[in-house]
């Protein structure tokens, strides 16, 4: 077990109460006393005050405490290898199960701006890096209509990644609960990547990011998070579905480099 296994799981047991591990001598638990048995709950009746099961709030606690964790180890990443690695050993988002690879960034970390995708499709979880399909291959040609590439040094860079580090399974849309769960580890990397500009492609990307969904009103009109200008743009995908939205992508283009030269 490595490092960042070892925390998460010592965060866990924490969490859940269980703060000391020894005693300072054994213990032969068949010489203790016998617990005396828990009363029974009274049945309920037509006069009980105790609600059934069925009206009780349902607390998704096991989402909670995912979350809880991602932020732990979030907040004790220093740089991005550290954050990749956390993010390896996390085992609380159920996606992680169905996936074949970790799909965590490419493209220059030092880059002035950072593009926030949704999840991996299949070929990205296949090779291990986001926008690697048609639709990434579309965005590169876009970037490079205004002088940027995932590969330039960081005043053309590009740096990108996605909200989700995993494919959901049918390329379904990621559920808000797995969103909030891997949260953590998104701001952390945009603390440490620390962008300029942050351009956010599609309906998840903009849900994660700004808590706003409606790309076709967002798109085109500056907002902010994370203390930094964030751009709303179609994703690659629509583009490819609907050649009319090019037309206002290449808009968003345009006031993407003007941005970043400062007008």
């Amino acid at each position: 077990m490595d490092y960042f296994a070892a925390l998460a799981a010592l965060d866990w047991h924490i969490e859940l109460g269980a703060d000391e591990a020894i005693c300072d001598a054994p213990i032969n638990r068949y010489e203790l006393p016998k617990v005396a048995q828990k009363p029974r709950l009274p049945k309920m009746g037509a006069g009980s005050n105790i609600a059934p099961i069925g009206d009780m709030p349902v607390i998704p606690q096991i989402q909670e405490a995912g979350a809880d964790i991602a932020r732990i180890m979030a907040a004790k990443c220093n740089d991005l290898v550290a954050l990749r690695d956390a993010m390896a050993v996390f085992d609380h988002c159920s996606l992680k199960k169905g996936a074949r690879n970790l799909v965590f960034s490419d493209g220059l970390p030092t880059a002035r701006l950072m593009v926030i995708g949704e999840a991996p499709g299949r070929e990205e979880d296949r090779i291990g890096k986001p926008f690697v399909g048609k639709a990434g291959q579309l965005l590169d040609r876009m970037f490079a209509a205004i002088g940027l590439a995932r590969g330039g040094e960081a005043e053309k860079g590009v740096y990108i990644t996605n909200v989700m580090p995993w494919r959901p399974p049918s390329n379904r849309d990621p559920e808000p609960e797995e969103i909030d769960m891997m949260l953590p580890f998104l701001e952390r990397h945009i603390a440490l990547a620390d962008p300029e500009v942050i351009v956010c492609v599609g309906n998840i990307a903009c849900q994660a990011v700004l808590g706003k969904r409606g790309i076709t009103r967002l798109r085109g009109n500056w907002d902010s998070a994370f203390g930094k200008p964030v751009m709303p743009m179609f994703h690659p995908a629509a583009l490819l579905r609907d050649n009319l939205k090019k037309r206002d992508s290449w808009a968003d283009l345009l006031a993407v480099q003007a941005r970043l030269k400062g007008h």
